[in-house]
């Protein structure tokens, strides 16, 4: 991520594509059981980024414990991501944000941790509610180099999409472990990441395409070498819903977890709908171009000689980023942002 408050500022794909999630997290928070009074209850937000699509999530959950049981209960949300993660923007976030649950329950509290979600983050059987969203489809480590794309789901090479799919699975199955560990008995916790829907498509085609094509640019203008191209790719996986389950098909549980739920759906391109209302291509483009540039650029900047001390850094970015804007302007078309939710429950 880019951080200093980027990914906040062009989280709008992510923010609309949480919110057909929030209900089950709801649902969840009415249905897990409550520890005794004055005891805390732990809510985990596992890959909080900078915070701005978690507060609205966060405070309804947060809403339903006390139509549960008042104020009895001290609430403490404990939002998690890697080391480098922008925490200073996640906290400005927390204390500015009108949407901010801080502002609106005197009886909540925040924390903050920079630890990975492949490893266990909180105590074991302490957290009553785990909300993760736009966050797992993040594979722990880059397994191959993509020779003909920078997103393996639009590559041909059968090695790169074997070592990414075997990636995925394990990351999937670590990650459900570690949350089993953490949940309370009874526990939910609710998932919203990126998938592949029924007839295989990752979406995001032409944005992917652009941006590849882009890259390709910028090797012939100099700015980048081949080589460093060669080096670039986005370790991001879109699940199919029967790769979700895999892990429960023996008997229906993984890790004390049983699925509860679980729903592979098309998000809404709400830039497309803007687009649709004013007809405005460079605005369409730059929208675009501004949500992957917060979210996955510096990840393909990782690839240059230096990575994000590279003395090219901030040109790559800026350039890349006018690059993918102009060219989607040019024929503006609707993303398919294929997504899926689930609720798990410990038994």
């Amino acid at each position: 991520m880019e951080g200093k408050g980027a990914y906040n500022r062009s989280s709008r794909v992510q923010a609309a594509g949480s919110l057909p999630a929030v209900p089950l997290l709801v649902q969840a928070a009415r249905a897990v059981p409550l520890p005794p009074p004055s005891q805390v209850v732990n809510i985990a937000d596992y890959g909080a980024s900078e915070g701005r699509n978690s507060m609205q999530p966060m405070a309804q959950a947060i809403q339903a414990f006390r139509e549960r049981a008042g104020l009895a209960w001290p609430i403490v949300v404990h939002h998690t991501d890697l080391p480098a993660n922008d925490f200073s923007a996640l906290f400005q976030t927390l204390a500015t944000d009108p949407a901010s649950y801080l502002r609106h329950d005197h009886a909540a509290f925040a924390t903050a941790i920079g630890r990975s979600y492949f490893e266990q983050i909180l105590p074991a059987g302490s957290v009553t509610l785990g909300w993760s969203s736009w966050a797992i489809q993040w594979l722990s480590r880059t397994p191959a180099a993509i020779p003909d794309q920078v997103q393996v789901a639009f590559s041909r090479d059968p090695a790169a999409r074997t070592a990414y799919a075997l990636q995925a699975a394990d990351d999937w199955k670590q990650f459900l472990t570690m949350r089993s560990r953490e949940l309370c008995r009874g526990g939910r916790l609710v998932v919203l990441t990126m998938a592949t829907d029924d007839t295989g498509d990752f979406g995001y085609r032409p944005l992917l395409e652009a941006i590849y094509a882009a890259l390709g640019a910028l090797v012939d203008s100099g700015l980048i070498r081949a080589e460093e191209l060669q080096r670039m790719a986005i370790p991001t996986v879109g699940r199919t819903k029967a790769q979700f389950a895999e892990p429960f098909a023996r008997d229906g549980h993984f890790e004390d977890l049983s699925i509860e739920h679980l729903e592979v759906f098309h998000g809404e391109d709400h830039i497309w709908a803007q687009f649709e209302a004013d007809a405005d291509a460079p605005a369409f483009g730059a929208q675009w171009a501004a949500f992957t540039r917060a979210s996955v650029f510096p990840t393909l900047a990782e690839g240059l000689d230096d990575g994000a001390r590279d003395s090219r850094f901030a040109a790559f970015l800026d350039r890349l980023e006018a690059a993918v804007a102009a060219r989607l302007a040019i024929a503006p078309a609707r993303m398919t942002i294929p997504l899926a939710q689930m609720l798990f429950v410990k038994e």
